[in-house]
């Protein structure tokens, strides 16, 4: 049976964007797996806890040495592998915070970096390769080629080589310029959020053909 792995981690509640193209992917999804089942991590609403002094080390600890804290910080990592283990196809909802991924993400990355479970430290093989990753963003401003802030974007450039060791490789679809609507001062590109919207939600129902479609 076909599984998703649904995460989303805006902070913005309904008025995100990137909420809204994860919704709209799991729709599709659904409709092109009939019976298929659906896992949500919502990181924008549970955050994950951060690697830390205390917990932060299993990774370089034997499992027999373990605190009780690190224990804990290592059966959470041993619980997110599993996620993505048991996913045919996972789904990531990636808004830009101050040129960044949400803390909420790079904690997630850091958690599936471990040693036997996403990759063999023997021949550094990731072990979570196959599978669909695929990852829906969001920017508020642009940051496209000639614009004054390219470049800017540190999130969609930094986490295919953040996630590299495990074998996912993400393949990204992204709306830009989601802040149009609602500052003032870029009114004026209104319009061209709307074409970025709109290929994007193109680009989404593309991703999956639902089963009637293809009889």
């Amino acid at each position: 049976m076909s599984h998703l792995l649904h995460i989303d981690s805006s902070i913005r509640g309904e008025q995100s964007v990137s909420r809204r193209l994860t919704a709209r992917a799991v729709a599709a999804w659904r409709a092109a797996h009939p019976g298929g089942t659906v896992t949500h991590r919502d990181l924008g609403k549970h955050p994950l806890p951060h690697l830390d002094e205390a917990g932060g080390l299993a990774r370089m600890v034997p499992a027999e040495q373990h605190t009780p804290e690190q224990r804990a910080s290592w059966e959470l990592t041993e619980q997110l592998v599993a996620e993505v283990k048991r996913a045919d196809t996972v789904l990531l909802g990636l808004p830009l915070y101050n040129y960044g991924a949400p803390s909420s993400v790079k904690a997630w990355v850091d958690h599936l970096i471990a040693a036997g479970l996403s990759y063999d430290p023997a021949t550094g093989a990731g072990l979570l390769g196959d599978r669909d990753f695929i990852v829906l963003a969001s920017r508020g401003g642009g940051y496209g080629a000639g614009t004054p802030r390219e470049g800017w974007d540190h999130a969609e450039p930094w986490l295919p080589h953040g996630i590299s060791q495990t074998g996912l490789e993400p393949r990204f679809i992204a709306a830009e310029l989601t802040l149009a609507p609602v500052v003032p001062a870029m009114a004026k590109l209104v319009p061209l959020h709307e074409e970025s919207l709109a290929s994007a939600e193109r680009a989404i129902d593309e991703l999956w053909v639902p089963a009637s479609a293809a009889a």
